[in-house]
């Protein structure tokens, strides 16, 4: 068979996804905080968009867009209203500077005590710009300790093998091994280090962390650091008539002594120290119960009131010729500006949607709790409004609800079906809630086992396995019944 080189013409179909369309799906999945993010980011870049001072309030009726100033439908581009605004002067808006103000000159006769900083102004430690973690910490302590190079090189050896818990993970062995040391030396630096804030750093588990901090408050031959060291298992689990017998105390001694260690010491000295951020959730729209009727309102409090600039819209109106490649710009820029502002109307629109539909399905849930909640699918939401699955998948993602048995992420409405004899189906996370409850209510001495809490379940048509209970136990990350009973 020859081969050979031709040209042939086929007429076929296929999605495209244009820029404007990915920017739209990039939209839809963004949550509150980074839809703000994302709106700055447009202004900052699109010089044909900007923000509407003088626009309308906050609440607008269902069929406005959300957070633009147009009244125009839902599938219109809202049209700008001209601007009047008077032009202003550079050198009207930029006033004489008094460089005097900005010389740094020191004056010998000021004092803090007199001159004391108004109540508003910002602090030194707004300014800071990364949160010193356990590691720098302890290296500005060891900064201050008499140690010799040599000495310094294995003391830093040792502060970077530990754990976000504060927690070593290396031996003596693999501390000599890596900076040809003796067994003396690195046992000696050991001793530095775990000398050093917070008590009990630098520890190979946490019973020997405990007994550090013990040691720390002279308590080092205590019964608190007795059973830190030989009973721990024992203090884990509770049983204290096990300790009694073990240590040959009293009861009330027992029980005073880890008090005494569940009040004052931890187990995990390190983590207070854990360079992690903490994410706030910020919801997207809320649910009221308002005279027996729920009201859903979008989360755009502090959203921007966008608009086009009129002074691009002159520009493309304007009789004066100019070149083809800047009416090409800004007849980009504004169209650009254009589906942005529609790309943000339509978000908003599809998430009051889906919580709108969400909110039929799951009315048992608003009005008693996460115990009522009903399987439900994405398949039954994207039915419900007319719009695809991976819509709803979007719309849902990283997008929370303020509701009034509390704030819950979207996809928490979502929930597989569990059958019940005599009765509708129940949602796997509402069986959760009940499980919960369960071990909330059980009595201490006796905790309930896996196969008691299915036979609970049974007695009210939840047919569940141990293997199932078990399973989401761990999900909700509950101890198991061994470290759950209170020996008294």
């Amino acid at each position: 068979m020859a081969l050979e080189l031709r040209q042939q013409l086929k007429l076929t179909q296929k999605l495209v996804m244009t820029p404007q369309l990915r920017q739209a799906i990039k939209l839809l999945q963004l949550n509150r905080l980074d839809l703000s993010t994302a709106l700055q980011a447009e202004i900052e870049q699109n010089p044909a968009l900007e923000i509407d001072l003088d626009g309308p309030p906050d609440t607008l009726p269902d069929d406005q867009p959300f957070g633009l100033t147009a009244t125009a439908e839902p599938d219109q581009v809202p049209v700008p209203e001209p601007d009047v605004t008077p032009p202003i002067s550079t050198a009207d808006a930029m006033p004489e500077v008094n460089w005097e103000e900005y010389a740094n000159t020191y004056e010998t006769s000021f004092s803090f005590s007199r001159e004391a900083p108004p109540e508003d102004a910002p602090s030194q430690f707004d300014f800071i710009s990364e949160k010193p973690g356990l590691s720098a910490y302890l290296q500005w302590q060891l900064a201050h300790s008499e140690l010799d190079e040599r000495e310094w090189e294995i003391a830093l050896f040792i502060v970077g093998n530990l754990n976000r818990y504060g927690f070593l993970e290396t031996t003596l062995e693999e501390i000599m091994a890596q900076t040809e040391c003796t067994f003396d030396e690195a046992d000696y630096l050991l001793e530095v280090v775990q000398d050093l804030d917070p008590p009990g750093i630098a520890a190979r588990n946490v019973s020997e962390s405990l007994k550090l901090q013990l040691e720390r408050l002279n308590m080092g031959d205590s019964l608190a650091a007795e059973i830190v060291t030989r009973h721990l298992g024992l203090l884990e689990t509770k049983n204290y008539k096990m300790l009694a017998r073990l240590t040959g105390r009293k009861k009330q001694e027992i029980l005073d002594a880890i008090n005494f260690i569940t009040a004052n010491l931890t187990p995990f000295p390190g983590l207070p120290y854990a360079e992690e951020a903490t994410n706030y959730i910020v919801p997207d729209v809320y649910v009221e119960k308002i005279d027996g009727e729920y009201v859903i309102r979008l989360n755009d409090d502090d959203l921007p009131q966008l608009r086009i600039s009129s002074y691009y819209q002159e520009l493309l109106k304007a009789t004066t010729p100019a070149s083809k490649e800047s009416r090409s710009y800004i007849a980009d820029k504004v169209k650009s500006a254009e589906w942005f502002i529609r790309s943000i109307h339509q978000r908003q629109r599809t998430i009051y949607r889906v919580m709108e539909s969400i909110l039929r399905f799951q009315r048992d849930f608003f009005d008693n709790g996460p115990t009522q909640l009903k399987p439900l699918i994405l398949r039954d939401v994207a039915e419900d409004i007319g719009m695809h699955e991976s819509t709803i998948s979007r719309v849902t993602s990283n997008k929370y609800a303020h509701t009034p048995q509390g704030i819950y992420e979207l996809k928490y409405f979502f929930s597989t079906a569990i059958p019940r004899e005599g009765g509708d189906a129940l949602a796997a996370e509402s069986i959760k809630t009940r499980i919960r409850q369960m071990i909330q209510e059980e009595d201490k001495a006796k905790p309930l086992s896996d196969s008691a809490i299915a036979d609970r379940l049974s007695e009210k048509n939840i047919q569940l396995a141990r293997r199932t209970v078990a399973k989401y136990r761990e999900q909700m990350k509950i101890p198991p019944v061994k470290h759950r009973r209170h020996t008294s």
